[in-house]
């Protein structure tokens, strides 16, 4: 069997290209008339775009050669089973460990424990982040098992959403809403909504079209509850510190 492992690998680069260039430029403007960086740097930075650009490239063949194709194969696999309840479960290990992977997860965990000088850990945020994917997963995969509308998640998750921003602490209101965009990442996106497609197509009285897509919607909005929900905990405990501090 010949392996097709670059197999159109040329329009990947060059989409990556149209991707990278315009922020190329954008640097170079900046460097000229502003930054004024030393070589040294300024060599560390170029390097940087190499690697990126490379980086970025290799992932995007992977993803289309391997990751999106086992997604789905996966799906495939579990709306065939007799008892593919299973998906629900599956759903949620699948959708945390998809997140605790995911690249722009971890760069907002690590952006957030920095900002707050360690006062909202990363690995906090991280577990937070996962735990709302897995559960989102999970009950995409419900949606699907069930076969109801997605308006019956998305109209009450965001009225949830809005409601505990009145509640939850300020400064996790802003990452709330940011979280919602990185779990979205390509690890995500690729993995899970192609399984969602295959468990959609396999399943009898599922359109892949109409139960399969929708999936990333919901993903969207789960994390921003989970971490609104933790600002509350977090506030809970500033509060319950300040009553011992005041009996002392």
């Amino acid at each position: 069997m010949k392996l097709q492992i670059f197999s159109g690998f040329s329009q990947v680069m060059l989409d990556v290209s149209f991707a990278l260039i315009p922020l190329i430029i954008f640097f170079f403007f900046f460097q000229v008339l502003f930054l004024k960086l030393p070589k040294r740097k300024l060599w560390n930075i170029v390097f940087g775009m190499i690697f990126t650009y490379f980086g970025l490239a290799f992932f995007l063949q992977g993803v289309h050669i391997g990751f999106m194709p086992i997604g789905e194969l996966i799906g495939q696999k579990l709306g065939e089973l007799s008892y593919n309840w299973i998906m629900i479960p599956v759903g949620f290990v699948l959708g945390f460990v998809v997140a605790f992977a995911e690249p722009a997860v971890r760069v907002l965990t690590q952006e957030v424990d920095k900002a707050t000088g360690g006062y909202i850990s990363e690995k906090v945020m991280l577990y937070t982040l996962s735990i709302g994917v897995g559960m989102s997963i999970a009950l995409a995969m419900l949606r699907i098992y069930i076969g109801f509308s997605l308006w019956y998640i998305l109209v009450p998750a965001y009225m949830i959403a809005f409601i505990l921003t009145f509640f939850s602490k300020k400064n996790f209101i802003s990452i709330a809403f940011d979280s919602g965009g990185v779990t979205t990442g390509p690890m995500t996106v690729t993995f899970i909504l192609s399984m969602a497609v295959g468990v959609a197509s396999e399943m009898e009285g599922r359109n892949p079209l109409t139960d399969g897509f929708g999936m990333i919607a919901v993903v969207a909005i789960a994390p921003i509850i989970s971490v609104l929900i933790l600002g509350l905990l977090f506030q809970k405990k500033e509060e319950d510190s300040k009553h011992v501090r005041s009996k002392a």
